[in-house]
This record gives structure tokens, sequence and C-alpha cells, in this order.
């Protein structure tokens, strides 16, 4: 039986990348995430040899999405930290 996650890593990376409307204008500090067939890749601008390294399935996705919204990782960003 393989991993379902297998599947997410053997998706082709043929949509369009999304960065944040947060991300800096320069485009060099961006985090950006393409809709794959099963859920998400995530890309780093910086490090384009890696992009696509990260994938999670829609509810994984989803998951993470909620406990954002709810401020569960607001104490990973330090004081004064800004955009």
């Amino acid at each position: 039986m393989s991993d379902p996650k297998d599947d997410l890593y053997a998706a082709p990376l043929d949509g369009e990348w999304e960065k944040s409307s947060f991300s800096n204008g320069s485009g060099d500090a961006c985090v950006q995430i393409m809709p794959i067939a099963g859920g998400v890749a995530f890309g780093d601008s910086k490090r384009r040899d890696l992009d696509g390294a990260l994938r999670f399935t829609n509810r994984e996705m989803l998951a993470h999405i909620l406990a954002v919204k709810a401020g569960q990782y607001d104490h990973l960003i330090p004081d004064g930290t800004e955009l």
C-alpha cells in the first residue's frame, strides 16, 4: 500500500505560483503556494531549487490555515518584526 503523500510528491508543478500580498515588493522574500492535485505545494523565492519541496494535502492545509487564523503560532514571531 502506497503512502497517500506519494501522489502529492509525484504531482507536476505545472500551475502558477501564488505569493502572499504581504510579501515585500522585491520578490526575494516570498513564500509561494501552488495548487496541485490533492493539495498544495510550497516554494521559496530565495531557493527556487527547492520549489515544491513541501507539499500538503487539502486537509493538512486547512488545519494549518485554521491554526494561523486562531493565532496559534503568534508566539513564534519576535516582537518588533515588520513586513
